[in-house]
Parts: C-alpha cells; sequence; structure tokens
C-alpha cells in the first residue's frame, strides 16, 4: 500500500468510529475513538484465528506508520497551535505564575518521582532495569497530554480558572518533558563521551528558550502580515505557514517545536492581536479551519493510539508492572503539584481540591506513546511501551470517563 492508501485507510476507520461514537455512544471524541478502536483491534485478533487477512492489513498500516514522527515532528505542531489559538489568554495571564511552576518544577519533580518508585518496584517483579532508563520513563510519562485533556474538560463543565491551569499547565509541561526526555535521552545514550552538567543546562536552555523565543517571534510576525490586510482565505493560509515554517525553523535550529507552536498561538489568539488584526469574517474562519484541523487530526491520534497495541510485546510481568505503575503515576503527581498548590492557592483563589481535580484531570496521552517509541531496545522499549500503552489507556478511559463527575461534584 502506498502513503496515500494508507492515509485514505485511517480517515475512513476515523469516520465510521467517530459516526459510531456520535450516534450510539456519545462519549468525548478521544475516548470513544480510542475506545471503539481498541473492542475493533481485539475484534481483529479474535477473527485473526479464523482468517489472518484483516490482521495482517492492519498491522501492516501501522508498521509503515512512524508513529512518533508523525506525532512529534508533524501533527503536535499542529494540534498545540490550535490548542492555544482557543486559549482565555486573560485567564493565562493571571495564573501565568503556578502554570510556569507546575509545568517546569512540576514535571522535574515528578520525573524523579516516578523513575525512582518504578525503578524500586521493577526490582521487587525481578525486572532489572537501570535507574537511568527508569527515570527516562518518568520523563516520558509526567507530562500531561493537552490533546487528550482539551476536549474532556470543555465537556466536563470545569471553572473557567481551573480550566485555565490544567489546560495552560498541560501546553506548555508538554514541551518542558519533551526536552526533559531528550536531556534524559542524552545522558542514557551517552557511552564514550560524557555530558557534563554544562552541556544539559546548554541543551535545556536552547530547546526552551530559543522555542519561545521563536514562537512569540512568529506570533509577532504573523499579527502584523495579518494586520496589513483583510482578506480571510489569506489569514487563514498565513497561520498555516506559521505553524508548518515554524516548526521546520524549530527543527532545523534544534529549539522545542512544541513551546514554540504554543507561543506563537497564544500570540495570534489573544484578544488585542483579534481586535486590531482580524475582522469579524477572518476571526470566524481562522477559527472554524484550526477547529476542524484540530478534530480531524485528534481524530487520527486517538485511532492511531488504539492500532498501537498491534506492535506491543505483551508479557505477564509487562502487564502487572503497568497495572501497578497507574497508581504510581498518579500519586507521583500528587505530590508534585502540592508544594506549588499550597503556595499560590491563597494568592490566586483555587478551586477546592485543585490538586484532586489537576491529579486526576491530568491526563495522558498519544506524546508518552511516541516517546516511549523512540527508546531504543537496550533502554527496554518493549517494557516501557507496555507499561506506558496501559497507563494511557486507563488515563483516557478511565480518568476520561470520571473526571467530569468529580468536578461536578467540587464544585458544586
Amino acid at each position: 500500500m502506498d502513503i496515500f492508501t494508507i492515509i485514505s485507510v485511517l480517515v475512513f476507520l476515523s469516520a465510521i468510529f467517530g459516526y459510531i461514537n456520535a450516534r450510539f455512544l456519545k462519549l468525548p471524541n478521544s475516548i470513544g475513538l480510542m475506545l471503539i478502536t481498541i473492542v475493533f483491534t481485539l475484534a481483529v485478533f479474535a477473527i485473526g484465528y479464523i482468517d489472518d487477512t484483516l490482521i495482517n492489513a492492519e498491522r501492516y498500516i501501522i508498521t509503515q506508520i512512524d508513529f512518533k514522527s508523525v506525532l512529534l515532528d508533524i501533527m503536535l505542531s499542529f494540534l498545540l497551535f490550535a490548542g492555544a489559538l482557543h486559549t482565555n489568554f486573560e485567564q493565562l495571564k493571571v495564573q501565568r505564575w503556578p502554570i510556569l511552576v507546575f509545568s517546569t518544577l512540576g514535571v522535574l519533580v515528578s520525573t524523579f518521582l516516578v523513575g525512582t518508585s518504578m525503578y524500586y518496584f521493577l526490582q521487587l517483579l525481578g525486572m532489572q532495569i537501570n535507574f537511568i532508563y527508569c527515570l527516562l520513563f518518568g520523563s516520558l510519562i509526567s507530562p500531561t497530554d493537552p490533546i487528550a485533556v482539551l476536549g474532556i474538560l470543555k465537556k466536563a463543565g470545569a471553572p473557567k480558572k481551573l480550566e485555565t491551569k490544567i489546560v495552560g499547565e498541560s501546553l506548555f509541561n508538554d514541551g518542558v518533558g519533551v526536552v526533559v526526555f531528550l536531556t534524559i535521552f542524552q545522558l542514557a545514550s551517552a557511552t564514550e563521551v560524557a555530558v557534563s552538567p554544562l552541556d544539559i543546562i546548554e541543551l535545556f536552555g536552547v530547546e526552551v528558550i530559543g522555542g519561545l523565543a521563536l514562537g512569540l517571534a512568529l506570533g509577532w510576525g504573523t499579527y502584523k502580515l495579518m494586520r496589513s490586510i483583510d482578506d480571510y482565505d489569506i489569514e487563514v493560509i498565513i497561520t498555516l505557514a506559521t505553524v508548518m515554517v515554524g516548526t521546520l525553523i524549530a527543527q532545523k535550529f534544534h529549539l522545542s517545536a512544541p513551546l514554540a507552536m504554543v507561543a506563537a498561538g497564544l500570540v495570534v489568539g489573544n484578544d488585542t492581536v483579534r481586535n486590531s488584526a482580524m475582522s469579524e469574517t477572518t476571526e470566524t474562519y481562522v477559527d472554524k479551519f484550526w477547529e476542524l484541523l484540530d478534530i480531524l487530526l485528534n481524530t487520527l491520534l486517538f485511532v492511531l493510539i488504539g492500532m498501537e497495541m498491534l506492535v506491543l510485546t505483551f508479557k505477564t510481568e509487562y502487564i502487572i508492572a503497568g497495572l501497578l505503575a497507574i497508581p504510581l503515576v498518579l500519586l507521583c503527581r500528587y505530590l508534585s503539584l502540592m508544594l506549588p498548590i499550597k503556595f499560590f492557592e491563597k494568592k490566586l483563589d483555587f478551586v477546592p481540591r485543585t490538586n484532586l481535580v489537576m491529579t486526576w484531570g491530568g491526563l495522558r496521552g498519544g506524546i508518552s506513546i511516541a516517546l516511549a517509541l523512540g527508546l531504543s531496545d537496550d533502554m527496554h522499549r518493549d517494557a516501557f511501551l507496555v507499561i506506558t500503552y496501559i497507563v494511557v489507556v486507563f488515563s483516557i478511559i478511565g480518568q476520561g470517563l470520571t473526571v467530569e463527575k468529580l468536578i461536578k461534584s467540587v464544585v458544586k
């Protein structure tokens, strides 16, 4: 099959599964699509005992797609720009300090808590895995996924100040999490050449600060171009070009493309820019275009996540480790947010039990799976991929289905 055929099949499956969800299940798209895809894949497994045509076709499609590259290098930039474009900038400005701490210190603390506790748990299961590789797992599972979070929170009717904290944190900690992962990955891969603390600081600084600076420059440039004309067709294309060219520049100079796209989206989407650079017609078309693109890519992403189970190597100890990792990851997230929330809650009037809601509402998604797919075999890729997959599936289905009830019980 050529690439067009593979994309056509994926879009067809996404459309069919999306229809089934909208017509019968009526779940949030991210949950419904992944659930239906997993059930479909399990059915294909069962049919495979009689006729393996379907399972071979599905496995072929998955093996032809580099999920890590497709998500991290292509889809993520579009999804984060779309998410940032529709984020309440004024609320984000008010909550900027807790969001900054959650998305940096929170990710780092969670990485070390998860990595350390997983190291000892895996030892108890008889899995002798180096501490540095457990830290890698901690770094890939700690960032919450804005793609999974956004749609579910909107449906849950969370208070704006709480939604801003969770969405804002997930938009930024995604980029920070990727940088932390790459830093630890470089340490874990170093054999002959030692990596100094200065190298780590330089890598982290260039990726994060460079990515944000690039994003602000792209956002400002986009604003100036859109302000000088009044043509909604061209203005939509300008925003599209911003994301595509901005991603290429970030990749070329080893800057954080996710952080660049978040910064650019926040600049273009804030009310001041909208009011001075976009007519009402342009604003409608820009918003609708990015909403549609966001929905299409989300649909494809969660279908792909469901199908990824075909490439997993299921072993009993991996499954047990994955089930143990679920409460462990949640506890580590709760602990990593505790101090920042205590520090800021009186100054910024936090919603009651904010830590509980942020812990349960901080969903993991495709980014964690994509990073796990990037591990090498000597980093125990198969084990960590299964563990990550189990945590992500529970997060999206288990937490995603119950976070609305939790929010309503807290804010009533």
